[in-house]
């Protein structure tokens, strides 16, 4: 899906059934951070408007929302400006087609954003680097579903795509596992959600 569709949708797409989405990610990342050690920084990367993002900002010192849609990030400038969160900021930048991004994270979140990108592997690589030693870097997406046909989304990934792209980013402890069956949350398709977590070694 291109980066001007976000643009378009930008103002339309807190819907309640993406919000209600959102709440059910947001809830398993949040059990994926509990009992860990005590990360300072979140970097949302692909957050859009910030429906998973704002749910885990309280957990951290500061947070980076970042998305390649300018709408986007515009709407989630206005709801950190009218919630008057100082920690928090949302910034317009594309990893993809840009190498000059100087920041590092503790926490690097991606929700539902691999399967619009067409080639995972560069992108996971570009994150890795972004994370400090010990970091963590939390997928979550759609489990591999052979109903769904589209030319530009992946139908979701398998296990061993996710376990290779990551390992090949320089991950390990690699943990990954399905946690949520939805109806139609998937190009109109009944679809499962997994999440997947791993860390940066020093």
């Amino acid at each position: 899906m291109e980066e001007n569709v976000f643009n378009q949708m930008a103002k339309k797409y807190d819907t309640e059934d993406r919000k209600e989405l959102a709440n059910i990610i947001a809830d398993e990342i949040n059990r994926a951070l509990s009992g860990k050690q005590q990360y300072r920084s979140l970097l949302d990367y692909g957050g859009g408007t910030g429906l998973v993002t704002f749910q885990l900002a309280d957990q951290f010192e500061k947070v980076t929302l970042m998305d390649a849609s300018k709408e986007m990030i515009q709407v989630a400038q206005g709801k950190i400006k009218k919630q008057q969160l100082n920690q928090f900021k949302a910034i317009e930048f594309n990893l993809a087609e840009d190498d000059s991004l100087e920041m590092k994270a503790d926490v690097i979140v991606l929700s539902l954003v691999l399967l619009h990108i067409p080639d995972i592997e560069p992108l996971l690589q570009k994150l890795s680097t972004l994370l400090h030693p010990n970091g963590m870097l939390i997928l979550v997406d759609f489990d591999k579903n052979k109903r769904i046909q589209h030319p530009k989304v992946h139908n979701g990934f398998t296990k061993e795509e996710i376990n290779r792209a990551l390992n090949h980013a320089g991950l390990q402890n690699i943990e990954m596992n399905t946690f949520y069956h939805g109806s139609n949350i998937f190009m109109n398709q009944d679809a499962s959600l997994f999440i997947s977590t791993s860390i940066r070694s020093i």
